[in-house]
This record gives C-alpha cells, structure tokens and sequence, in this order.
C-alpha cells in the first residue's frame, strides 16, 4: 500500500505553461495518470504535449473526467482562486506546487477547507486532503508521482518520508536508495506558515498503513509542530522505528531562513530552534541526526 496516491490517482493539471507542461509530460511518463488540463481561455483545444482534453474549470473537467487529484502550478497571484475551484469541484486531493502565495490568500484556503470547530481546533474529518502549498508534492515509488520529487532517487519500499524541505527530502531518498531501502510514499508539506496538511495529518497515515514499517521526517526551525508530533509517536507508535532532521542548527532568532515559515521567533517561550526540537524529540525516544546523512544513516540502522 501507500498513502493519498496511488495506481489508481488520476490528476488534473490547473496550470499547464512550460512549468506545469514540464512536470506533468514527467509525472505521465513515471506512469502516474494524467487525465487532463485546465486553462480558462483553452478550454475545447486539446493539450498536445500530453495529449489531453484541456477544459475551461476544474469543475468543467470533473463533469467530463474521472478525476481525484489535482496538481496546482498556476502562479501565485492566482492560486487561491485555483485552489479554491478544485475544492467547488470536489477534488479530494488537491497538491498546491506554487510557491510565494500570500499568507492571507491561504488563511482564506485554510478556512474554507477545514472550517474551525467549537473547541476552536479546525475539523479535518472528512474534508478534502490539500498538501502544499510551496511544497515538491508526493510520489508513491513505482505507483504514481504528483509533482517535483526526482523518481530516480528512490524505489518501492517500507519507509514512509514526511518533509517541510524538498532539497532535504531527495537527499534523505537518495541516501535510503543506495542503501537498497525504498519508499511507501513521500510527502513533502511545504514550507509556508500555512500549509494545508502538517505532520499530525501524515503520520498518523503512515502509521495506518499497513506497508510502511518505519518513518522519516524532516522538519525546521520555527513554531513547535515537530515537538507535537513526536509526542504522539511516543504515545501511539512508540516500536516503529523513527528517525528526524530539524534543518536550521546555525540559524540565529527573529531571521527568516529560506522557507517563509522558517523563523524563531523572539521571546516567546522557546522551543522553535532546531537544538529545542532535538532535544525534545531525543527526550521522546525518538533518533534525530545533526544532518540528513546522520538521519539515513540512524534509519539504516535501524532496518538492520
């Protein structure tokens, strides 16, 4: 098995420029099913470079196509409104590539999508999946790849890979590939502030999934979502076998470190450094390198 993508995952492209044509011809040729094309002023032609329907809406092509995905490159000015026609259309998984999307643009996503409970914890139950944005995507090795993630550094396997880095992401597969261990599913969250699916909304997947027998994730400086996470390892999967990064060791408080939710932020009360992450997440059982090579690597060892 795998999680959110699989044999079965066929995707529609919002945003088929160079960019979005590029990626999908790489997606199609990995095998993954790419059904058709969305552009508001092409809708009827046909999509030569893949050979698909091109249609006006994504809800013009769910009247027309069997779809379930949607991959998202459409430039950030216009992701909202991209984001927000695959949820009218009923999308179920809905990956968001594009990056330098407004962080109010997507408090609005985020609201739609998982509107806030009496509690105040925002319902997830239910409700569409939207992974990104500003993220690589996903691939299930040897099923499909929606997305950026290079397939070549990886292969079907046993691991289940959760990352807020895209870079990091490829160099961890890259290294559990030479030591012949593969992938369940990869699924990169993005970056941003505000993501659509966090750790909390992965893992707990991999941790159903009867196919993925150890995890990896790969977290940053800011906000104290790792902390979280490893908690409920500890709590509910203490014997599978889990290994993390948190990018950012050096990285000084109060400046903004590649990723726009990459950020310590000052006086409040800690726990946002990669060094408060590592200690908790030791503290919680769980084997955290000082470098994605240390973190293959305790994985490896691990599976050995």
């Amino acid at each position: 098995m795998s999680i959110l993508i699989d044999e079965n995952t066929r995707v529609l492209v919002q945003g088929i420029g160079n960019q979005g044509t590029f990626h999908a011809r790489r997606n199609a040729e990995y095998g993954t099913k790419i059904v058709a094309g969305v552009h508001p002023k092409r809708g009827g032609e046909t999509w030569e470079e893949l050979d698909r329907p091109i249609y006006g809406s994504a809800t013009e092509a769910v009247e027309h196509e069997d779809i379930n995905t949607s991959m998202i490159l459409v430039p950030a000015p216009f992701a909202k409104d991209a984001i927000m026609e695959a949820y009218e259309a009923g999308i179920e998984l809905i990956v968001c590539l594009t990056e330098g999307i407004p962080v109010h643009d997507m408090a609005r996503v985020y609201n739609t999508f998982y509107p806030r409970a009496a509690d105040g914890s925002f319902a997830k139950e239910g409700r569409p999946v939207l992974i990104g944005p500003n993220c690589p995507g996903l691939i299930s090795p040897g099923k499909a790849n929606v997305g950026f993630i290079p397939e070549s550094s990886t292969r079907p396997g046993k691991v289940g890979l959760v990352s807020r880095s895209g870079t990091l992401t490829y160099q961890l597969m890259h290294e559990l590939n030479a030591a012949g261990i593969g992938i369940s599913t990869c699924v990169g969250i993005g970056g941003d502030p505000i993501i659509g699916s966090d750790f909390m909304d992965i893992i707990p997947r991999f941790a159903d999934d009867p196919d993925t027998e150890a995890i990896v994730f790969v977290g940053e400086i800011g906000g104290t979502e790792e902390q979280r996470v490893g908690r409920w390892i500890h709590e509910h999967i203490p014997d599978t076998p889990v290994a993390a990064y948190v990018a950012g060791f050096t990285a000084p408080p109060g400046k903004q470190m590649g990723h726009a939710g990459a950020i310590v932020k000052e006086g409040g009360d800690g726990g946002e450094t990669a060094a408060d992450k590592k200690e908790a997440l030791t503290d919680l059982g769980i084997d955290v390198g000082m470098n994605p090579s240390e973190t293959a690597q305790l994985m490896i060892a691990r599976l050995r």
